[in-house]
């Protein structure tokens, strides 16, 4: 910002008590820059020249504030200042004592101290110190053990529930989960936090870990010491391999016929060249495939196909070849402070109330719903999170058959949060919040910014206008919360999204940079483009873009006013008029349970109904108390109804989750994963395959959907060099849960302030 933009702030500086003598508590004031002080402390300030005030904006807080005068507006309300605003030569000034004046006034109530803590909070950073010391202390502890998660062990479900609704302390010891990396061996083990000791140590055979951060950097190392792979590079005209770029990939499971042996921890190492232009995505050196063995830090083969000139052509994306225009500023303020209150780790919104953490695997967990209906707390959902994802591509060449990503099983999408830009990748009224998780090391590691929370403005709520009368509507306002993960050239972004009428909306955008394929052609009419494009589109010279999916499954264990839950089925038929009258036809509904697992698993069809309902809780009309459950709310991209694999592809043996919207299982806290515990090289389905196969019964049981949906990604030029989001939602709305329009008192009369 300029503080001293315009003639009159010019004029201000040199009329305002320059040598004054402001004191206070007796003595002279030590004044501080304001724009550093406050830019350090992470507010935002801006100076309105025609106002002659500052703004002042800091997650709840709105503050305005003119040079020379003893008092400030806090969200609205006056605050008397020990010492006011000054300008000397030129720059503002203010108390050493302003922050505190202003920012611990009471007056902003966005964040309240947690008198009881949640028993779901995530583990602190002394309790990560905790959990590791403990772990080096056990006798099966190895030097050069690496951990792969280090997070909150859950207490039981009811306990936690009484906690939230009554007040209850919870029983169970704090105990923590641990997840760790002995060479290619994975070891389980939990932790009591209270005890201080380990209370179970356990090895996992025939699974492979995730791969951990310092895994990128060992497979850079590998590929630039290599001299094997510096000789296949220069027959792709690429002679200096420092200027290569690698991207480490899981390499999945073939049964073999990959030539890999299955007890190696391997990943596969595509590269790119890196031109100079910020942007080396855009320049894939194509058909060589480097295997690289993580414990012996070496190559162990080099695939190789057809060699194409690497495309060469410069293409950034971040605009450094492009004059931006000119755009007046938008803003969004709150200047009597926000809506909601962060409690700890909890929120409070209106009628909702939630839990939030951040998990280094799957990122927010968001537990302990409710909704305060007229007074009472009714429960909504005792825990949702990204369950995991996969992004599958259909091309067959050596440099892409293996590529069926599972961003958050095989990489840890919570580990790769990015962090939030204000007025970028959120809004200028949003409130970050950095989260704590453990790094491969075990160190705490805080990322800044890992979570946006806003209000935001969505239409009206509803609206009529009856002729000659009053025009009846109100505004919509939804509470989102955000959160922003990179895996490697794609950037995935998170909504929650709470609706004041009891809807909850779940949102996935992709955005980032495609991952392309360097080809001959340079346009659709050169020889070779028929075939260069079997598998994509071209979308620039000599690249193109590969068409893939991405598939994301939600784990969502609803408690719709309780545990005792079931899956209905509501499908609209047309059936024959017989009740007489000139209509040959009828529109009715086919009401029926869906009893077990397996029958619960299925192709959602967007022009059905499904229901989880509560039997045993009825609203004023005597119908159960539901929500409905919709995968598909729309979408900017094609909707992914399955997966696009033969059925004899071994990922249908590894993967069941991809290819059917709705599955419902009875709970189990240790079913956590669609792809299942450990997917990296899985030959198996551990995840919803494997949790299905008893078929238990779902009628009247504590259940937990599975939602799966995504999009097919058909690449186009608009979406390149960088690609705008791309959007896909899904929907959890009450359904016969509230006895009424649940926002019906927002157009009522205002109460006064």
């Amino acid at each position: 910002m300029n503080l001293t933009t315009g003639k009159k702030a010019l004029a201000l500086a040199i009329a305002l008590l320059i040598s004054s003598n402001a004191s206070a508590h007796g003595g002279e004031a030590h004044m501080v820059p304001m724009e550093k002080t406050l830019a350090e402390f992470g507010a935002d300030v801006q100076w309105d020249d025609y106002a002659q005030m500052f703004t002042i904006v800091k997650d709840g807080a709105f503050v305005k504030v003119k040079p020379n005068t003893k008092s400030a507006m806090v969200n609205g309300k006056t605050l008397q200042l020990l010492v006011p605003v000054i300008f000397k030569n030129k720059t503002a000034y203010i108390s050493e004592d302003f922050i505190n004046e202003v920012f611990q006034s009471g007056l902003d109530q966005t964040f309240a101290v947690e008198k009881k803590p949640h028993p779901l909070n995530s583990l602190t950073a002394n309790e990560i110190n905790q959990v590791v010391k403990v772990i080096q202390a056990a006798p099966e502890y190895k030097t050069g053990i690496r951990f792969t998660e280090i997070s909150l062990h859950e207490p039981p479900k009811d306990q936690v529930w009484q906690f939230v609704l009554s007040g209850q302390a919870v029983t169970a010891p704090r105990m923590a989960d641990v997840i760790m990396l002995d060479g290619i061996h994975i070891v389980e083990g939990v932790v009591d936090l209270s005890a201080g000791k380990v209370v179970s140590w356990k090895p996992i055979e025939g699974a492979h870990g995730m791969v951990l951060l310092d895994d990128f950097a060992s497979v850079q190392s590998i590929i630039n010491g290599s001299k094997e792979y510096a000789e296949a590079l220069k027959k792709h005209g690429v002679n200096d391999p420092s200027k290569v770029m690698t991207t480490p990939l899981t390499v999945g499971y073939f049964d073999g016929k990959d030539g890999l042996e299955q007890n190696q921890r391997l990943l596969k190492v595509v590269s790119y060249l890196d031109v100079g232009d910020g942007n080396y995505w855009a320049h894939p050196i194509e058909n060589l495939v480097a295997v690289v063995d993580l414990e012996q830090k070496k190559i162990i083969k080099i695939e190789e196909g057809q060699v194409i000139p690497v495309p060469m052509n410069p293409r950034p994306f971040d605009g450094r070849d492009r004059t931006a225009p000119v755009v007046k500023p938008l803003e969004i303020i709150e200047p009597e402070g926000k809506n909601y209150t962060i409690t700890g780790d909890t929120i409070h919104w209106q009628n909702w109330d939630f839990h939030l953490r951040l998990n280094s695997r799957v990122g927010p967990i968001l537990s302990t719903v409710t909704y305060n209906d007229n007074g009472t707390k009714r429960k909504v959902m005792y825990e949702g999170s990204l369950g995991g994802m996969i992004v599958p591509y259909g091309d067959p060449d050596v440099g892409w058959y293996f590529k069926a990503y599972l961003d958050a099983g095989d990489y840890g999408m919570g580990t790769l949060t990015s962090p939030i830009a204000r007025g970028k990748d959120a809004p200028g009224n949003a409130v970050l919040l950095d989260e704590t998780i453990a790094d491969y090391t075990g160190k705490p590691t805080t990322i800044p910014h890992a979570v946006a929370i806003f209000e935001r403005y969505a239409g009206p709520e509803y609206k009529h206008q009856e002729m000659g009368q009053p025009n009846i509507s109100t505004e919509r306002r939804e509470l989102v919360v955000r959160w922003i993960s990179t895996v490697g050239n794609y950037d995935y972004i998170f909504d929650w999204v709470f609706h004041q009428n009891g809807t909850i909306g779940i949102d996935a955008g992709a955005t980032g940079i495609e991952a392309v394929k360097g080809v001959k052609a340079k346009t659709m009419h050169d020889d070779t483009a028929k075939d260069d494009t079997k598998y994509g589109t071209l979308i620039d010279h000599n690249i193109v873009g590969t068409t893939h999916q991405h598939i994301y499954n939600f784990r969502l264990d609803m408690d719709v006013d309780g545990e005792s839950n079931k899956l209905v089925a509501l499908d609209p038929e047309v059936k024959p008029n017989t009740a007489g009258g000139p209509r040959t036809s009828t529109l009715q509904i086919n009401q029926h349970d869906i009893a077990t697992e397996q029958e619960a698993a299925q192709k959602f069809d967007p022009g059905t109904i499904r229901l989880l309902s509560n039997t045993s809780k009825e609203n004023k009309m005597g119908n159960p108390v539901s929500y409905q459950i919709i995968p598909y709310a729309g979408g900017t991209h094609p909707v992914a109804t399955g997966a696009k694999f033969a059925p004899d592809e071994w990922i249908y043996h590894r993967l069941s989750f991809m290819d059917k919207q709705l599955w419902v299982t009875r709970y189990n806290p240790d079913e956590r994963y669609p792809e299942g515990k450990y997917p990296n090289r899985s030959a198996h389905d551990t995840g919803l395959g494997a949790y299905t196969k008893d078929n238990q019964s779902l009628d009247n049981q504590d259940d937990v959907v599975w939602m799966t949906t995504g999009t097919t990604h058909v690449a186009r030029a608009e979406e390149w060099p960088i690609m705008p989001t791309e959007w896909v939602h899904a929907l959890l709305k009450p359904w016969n849960f509230f006895d009424e329009t649940p926002t019906l008192n927002l157009a009522g009369k205002k109460e006064a302030k």
